[in-house]
């Protein structure tokens, strides 16, 4: 008995079930009408099927399997040739025609360089872009390529994309400060006249904001005539000329430092500004053409400066460093050295001959009474004294007094001590102002110009006033929110007050 396979892919009679006669009879028309025709031969043109023979394509149930259909024929239907009949399913399916040759594509004019990124994709990409910003087939255009730029340093509103906020050259000097003609008619009239003295302030005539850091210190201009100037240092890498009396407002702002300005200085003509850092930078900045006369690195970060009285073109200067050296602005070089067994000077004050001058140190172990405050000879860099304080504290500021042979020292144990300015700097056991708190702030002392009053700032932002005779507290101003580390009275204004604070705001008061 003859045995019949039949495949999944094969249109065989055998298959045949009962309710299909119709399609097994169509299948023997299909034999029937092609037995005249056979596949071609290799190397002989196909013929093609004979007219009336119904087309595979319009019985789903006549065409051949999926396995046998020319791929892609689903796609192109439209212009796809008529499919061969079930008889024609054992030869070589027919190649379709090859599709039309699509039109030539519209090109765009290029676009310009500085133009945004998303307009240079689409003028690159033919025929438009398949997204926003991508060109058509999903490859992105190299020139659609923008670096990440933070928010604070992306342009302002208004500016074109891609175009940062024009600003000042780098590495240029600052302008000349400009200032009225004359005199200030605040100060004109306390130039000539006789001295008043001094009373305690009560209200705030100024708030001066503009520091984006700790205001470190704050001294008035030395000439007369042009004490309306303030100077300004802070931890946000400037110093800062302010009309601290007319207007109030910022004159100029100087950014020759790249880390925060620990300390600056007024020339005693008042025409130029002395700085250092912690960028170990020193400055000279004259301010009518705003040039640096003087530039010179130290080997350590700088925390105190001080003109030399006798000689304007020498400067001492101390900071993070076991030495404090003496420069010279005219050779731009070290010429003298004062070296003691220290790790940090914190303040410089030259007595009222200027042949010496005192230093306070970071010493305070049991044995730093002969570290913690050293009177030096200037000219021959010896030690006059090491004796003077005897306590277990630093002494972060110094301030002497204008009348009397005497000086103060601020001090960490929360009080201010009084000490003689004479050898052998004898510090007085009866009197000691105290009351404020200091826990580490640099802060600051100062006597009034009449010598009667004492004011100090504190740790709590308060600013105390204290009598020189009694050492009772004269005054308490809330001044700051936060700890107020500086203080000076007005050279020539009776009872005009700076204060500064760590928050970065100066207040002038009357």
């Amino acid at each position: 008995m003859a045995s019949l396979v039949a495949y999944e892919d094969s249109d065989s009679e055998a298959e045949a079930e009962p309710g299909a006669g119709g399609q097994a009879a169509g299948l023997v028309e299909d034999r029937a009408a092609a037995a005249g025709t056979r596949c071609a031969e290799p190397g002989q043109p196909r013929l093609p099927p004979p007219a009336g023979l119904p087309l595979s394509g319009s019985d789903p149930g006549r065409g051949p399997s999926a396995r046998l259909r020319w791929p892609g024929t689903e796609r192109a239907a439209a212009w796809a040739p008529p499919r061969a009949s079930a008889l024609w399913a054992g030869c070589a399916p027919a190649r379709p025609a090859p599709p039309p040759p699509p039109a030539a594509p519209r090109k765009r004019p290029p676009a310009p360089r500085d133009a945004p990124c998303w307009t240079r994709a689409q003028a690159g990409a033919p025929g438009g872009s398949g997204g926003a910003g991508f060109p058509r087939g999903g490859r992105r255009s190299e020139d659609c390529v923008v670096p990440y730029t933070p928010k604070r340093l992306r342009p302002q509103q208004g500016a074109p994309p891609g175009q940062e906020a024009p600003g000042p050259p780098e590495g240029s000097a600052p302008a000349p400060l400009r200032l009225p003609p004359g005199v200030s008619e605040a100060i004109q009239p306390h130039l000539n006249g006789p001295r008043r003295e001094t009373r305690v302030p009560r209200t705030v005539l100024r708030h001066l904001r503009g520091h984006e850091g700790p205001v470190n210190g704050i001294q008035w201009c030395p000439v007369p005539a042009r004490s309306q100037l303030l100077l300004s240092t802070s931890m946000d890498r400037t110093f800062k000329v302010w009309d601290a009396v007319d207007s109030g407002r910022c004159l100029q702002t100087y950014s020759v430092h790249s880390e925060a300005v620990r300390a600056a200085q007024w020339s005693p003509c008042g025409q130029r500004i002395l700085s250092g850092g912690f960028d170990f930078g020193l400055h000279l900045t004259d301010l009518e053409t705003g040039t640096q006369l003087f530039s010179g690195r130290s080997d350590f970060r700088i925390t105190t400066l001080k003109f030399y009285p006798k000689d304007h073109n020498i400067f001492l200067c101390g900071g993070f460093s076991s030495e404090i050296k003496a420069w010279d602005v005219r050779t731009g070089k070290v010429v003298r050295g004062y070296k003691a067994t220290i790790q940090q000077t914190l303040d410089i004050l030259f007595l009222q001959e200027g042949s010496e001058f005192l230093s306070s140190t970071d010493a305070s172990t049991r044995d730093s009474a002969d570290r913690t405050i050293i009177a030096w000879d200037f000219r021959t860099s010896a030690k006059i004294s090491n004796q003077i304080f005897h306590e277990r504290y630093t002494c972060p500021s110094l301030a002497l007094h204008p009348r009397e042979p005497v000086f103060l020292a601020q001090t960490n144990g929360n009080y201010l001590a009084l000490f003689s300015a004479v050898w052998p700097y004898r510090m007085s056991r009866r009197r000691r102002y105290e009351g404020h708190k200091v826990e580490g702030y640099a802060v600051g002392c100062e006597c009034s110009p009449c010598g009667d009053l004492l004011v100090t700032g504190s740790s709590d932002g308060r600013v105390l006033m204290f009598s020189f005779r009694t050492a009772s507290r004269a005054c308490t101003l809330q001044g700051h929110t936060q700890a107020c580390v500086g203080v000076t009275y007005h050279p020539i204004l009776p009872s005009v007050l700076g204060t500064c604070s760590w928050a970065g705001d100066i207040k002038i008061w009357h």
